[in-house]
């Protein structure tokens, strides 16, 4: 696992346009679309006290603090307010199954302009912000701070970082994730979730944190295009196999694996307790994103 010194690497201009665009844009997004539901569905540590007051009728009497009571004569009651500042951790799948689009953009590329508004949100709130980039081992872990310059730091990470491994391990970023935070923390693990194995650790992280799912898919991992033979290559492992596209058959069997195999994922996560947000490469997240935080307000109230 790697912590990085905060020094900046050498960037093409192409490189630093699209950190500003993502930066442009998640800035757009915090304002439009996030801010109001982020601050009402993710509550802060706790409550905590803040001073005693004199009891007036409509008060809760559970609140009464007796000591003072008794020294006065008078009830009084305790005041207490709900600790807002949350520490919200994003921890990015950057496995080679990522380095994948059909469309416009790479899997990847999409993950990490959501990360990017992610922390936007969390920082115009107050809040802590971190990163953990993993693929079968954690490569990266940037610990949660404040301020624009970090903020720019987990998007520079987030969209340039070149990870040494291809495999995915979503157990060891999870178990390395409970160790960094021993207290709870709004966790966002983005993934396409290409592993098994995993539902144990879920299940424990999910007690433990706030724990929302983001999972990217791509068209192309759905349903073939009638193209005739191709040969596709597994981007963990290398593997290759030939198919035949121009195969009805072949490609039901394709659609009906991949959708048993989504399935299968959603019911681990809801199982485990743990929020979903369907991502997808050919659509704009932004929706998806929004109708999670009004979704989550509408059950909170």
């Amino acid at each position: 696992m790697s912590a990085s010194p905060d020094v900046k690497p050498q960037l093409s201009p192409e490189v630093m346009g699209q950190i500003r665009r993502i930066q442009i844009r998640a800035k757009r997004l915090v304002e439009e679309a996030f801010l109001g539901q982020y601050a009402s569905v993710f509550r802060g540590q706790g409550m905590e006290f803040q001073e005693v007051r004199q009891y007036v009728p409509g008060d809760d009497v559970r609140n009464i603090d007796w000591n003072v009571t008794a020294r006065t004569g008078m009830p009084h009651v305790k005041i207490m307010h709900e600790e807002r500042e949350l520490t919200v951790m994003l921890v990015l799948d950057l496995s080679g199954s990522g380095w994948f689009g059909s469309v416009s953009r790479f899997k990847n590329e999409v993950a990490a302009e959501i990360c990017g508004a992610l922390a936007f949100t969390a920082i115009r709130n107050n809040d802590k912000v971190g990163l953990l980039i993993f693929t079968d081992e954690v490569e990266l872990y940037l610990r949660p701070d404040k301020g624009t310059k970090h903020v720019l730091r987990v998007i520079r990470e987030a969209l340039c970082f070149r990870p040494s491994r291809k495999g995915t391990r979503i157990e060891t970023a999870l178990r390395a994730l409970n160790r960094l935070l021993p207290r709870r923390a709004v966790v966002f693990l983005v993934s396409d979730f290409m592993d098994s194995d995993y539902e144990q650790i879920l299940r424990v992280t999910a007690k433990r944190h706030d724990l929302i799912a983001i999972t990217l898919t791509d068209p192309r991992e759905m349903s073939l295009p009638d193209v005739g033979p191709v040969w596709l290559e597994d981007a963990e492992t290398g593997k290759q196999v030939l198919v035949n596209t121009s195969s009805a058959r072949v490609r039901r069997q394709y659609e009906q694996a991949a959708l048993e195999r989504m399935e299968k994922r959603d019911s681990l996560l809801r199982k485990a307790g743990v929020d979903l947000v369907h991502v997808y490469t050919d659509r704009p997240w932004v929706s998806e994103m929004y109708q999670f935080f009004k979704l989550r307000e509408r059950r909170l109230r």
